[in-house]
């Protein structure tokens, strides 16, 4: 294509059609745009010297690509230009199946950053953790790739291995990981009970069944208790996001009809989005605690928000990501799409989750508890003195350790998962509160 045939479509292209992705189809509004004639010549002209002068003959497609890629990259860590392949694995990822090695990623100062790895993959297996900056692939430099084109080398054929060099806070080196890519089949939600009819629901990231997954759960979880829970735990720590309307359901879950749950502001009439609750309490006003992390983000930030505004849950860990920015996804005709930040998220107060995110309630730093030993020389106590006054329920035969060993063995995560623990115990604190007020 020419320097004139090009220039001369450029300025027939007088509108722009947006293709705004909802919650259910993409609806189009057609917006007059005034284009910059002048900076329009020098990018022809770029692009036809380039065309014709470059070392190795260039195909207009790839030219054209990379422009659009370089035009998209230079507005925010998540506005990207998907090729057609790329497109097709992002919808993959959505519906919770899809190859490589399991984590979100953004971008920062030219390099990778992980957002959060996803439960049960390759990279939450090698031990790859939130915060995590990625420097080189197979002994490759990620500097000066973009996102698109350093996740289509972590992406490849279930079996192969790669190799990745992280720079991690608090290590002095980077530290050299070799992964194992695989096909990622990612449950979303995952329950156990826990102690005192208090139950434990994992939501690892928002997929479009996510919300239709919890009432599963929480069912099954009343069916494990006999009954209804007392309280629940709602794990969202390194939960990187993922569909909004997931993120919906999920608060709608927890709250009495009509209140509000999110809302946006954009540039456009379509970025202008509410959504509010419609269904019943799902625990009927059951205590919940919410864990997040720094690894939480987008439609963790949304839930966390939600449910921190009306008051509804306990928020504990550490502050989240602060990923409140809206993307649409913007087919096009080459089988590709664009993704462009269109919108801001709120929560029902009206506080930006964008670079904010969400305080808790009750900061859980992240440390780690050691059991002390049993020596078995304890502090003597009035029973064990010789020839003390018996307790009215006390038995003359020896104690048994049944007890004490059901205890430890309920509060084993103590040591493997101290933030969980603290949860449970705020859990508990907040069901005898409530006990307490209805005597």
């Amino acid at each position: 294509m020419g320097l004139g045939a090009l220039f001369g479509l450029v300025l027939a292209a007088g509108t722009t059609v947006i293709a705004k992705e909802s919650n259910s189809e993409p609806q189009a509004e057609t917006q007059t745009v005034t284009l910059p004639l002048e900076e329009l010549r020098s990018f022809v002209e770029v692009f036809d010297r380039v065309s014709s002068a470059y070392v190795d003959p260039v195909e207009n497609e790839k030219l054209l690509e990379g422009a659009i890629g370089g035009m998209l990259s230079n507005l925010d860590p998540h506005s990207s230009y998907l090729p057609a392949k790329e497109y097709k694995k992002m919808q993959e990822h959505t519906k919770g199946e899809f190859g490589g090695l399991g984590m979100e990623v953004g971008m920062e100062d030219g390099f990778v950053k992980v957002i959060a790895p996803i439960d049960d993959t390759p990279a939450k297996k090698a031990g790859v953790q939130a915060g995590d900056l990625i420097v080189k692939l197979d002994g490759e430099p990620v500097k000066g790739k973009t996102l698109s084109e350093a996740v289509k080398v972590m992406r490849g054929k279930p079996g192969t291995t790669i190799t990745m060099s992280i720079l991690r806070d608090g290590v002095d080196k980077p530290i050299e990981l070799e992964l194992t890519r695989a096909v990622i089949q990612v449950k979303s939600v995952k329950e156990k009970l826990l102690e005192d009819g208090m139950g434990y629901v994992r939501i690892s990231q928002f997929q479009l069944r996510t919300g239709q997954d919890l009432g599963e759960s929480i069912r099954t979880l009343e069916a494990a208790n006999d009954g209804a829970l007392n309280g629940l735990v709602l794990d969202l720590r390194n939960n990187p996001g993922g569909v909004l309307r997931a993120a919906v359901d999920v608060s709608d879950a927890f709250l009495t009809g009509g209140k509000r749950i999110v809302y946006t502001k954009g540039r456009v009439e379509d970025a202008q989005m509410s959504f509010d609750s419609a269904n019943g309490d799902i625990l009927k006003g059951k205590p919940i605690v919410v864990l997040i992390n720094e690894g939480s983000a987008s439609a963790s930030e949304i839930v966390s928000g939600a449910l921190q505004d009306h008051k509804r849950a306990l928020i504990a860990g550490r502050g989240s990501f602060g990923k409140g920015s809206v993307q649409t996804l913007i087919p096009l005709n080459n089988g590709g799409a664009i993704k462009v930040t269109t919108a801001r998220y709120y929560t029902p107060s009206g506080r930006s989750i964008q670079s904010e995110g969400i305080e808790p309630d009750i900061k859980i730093d992240q440390v780690k508890v050691e059991k002390l030993k049993d020596t078995g020389f304890g502090r003597i106590k009035e029973k064990d003195l010789s020839g003390h006054l018996m307790g009215e329920n006390e038995s003359n035969g020896s104690q048994s350790d049944e007890k004490a060993s059901e205890t430890e063995d309920e509060s084993d995560f103590i040591s493997t998962d101290y933030e969980l623990y603290e949860a449970l115990n705020l859990l508990k604190g907040m069901a005898l509160a409530r006990q307490m007020q209805a005597e």
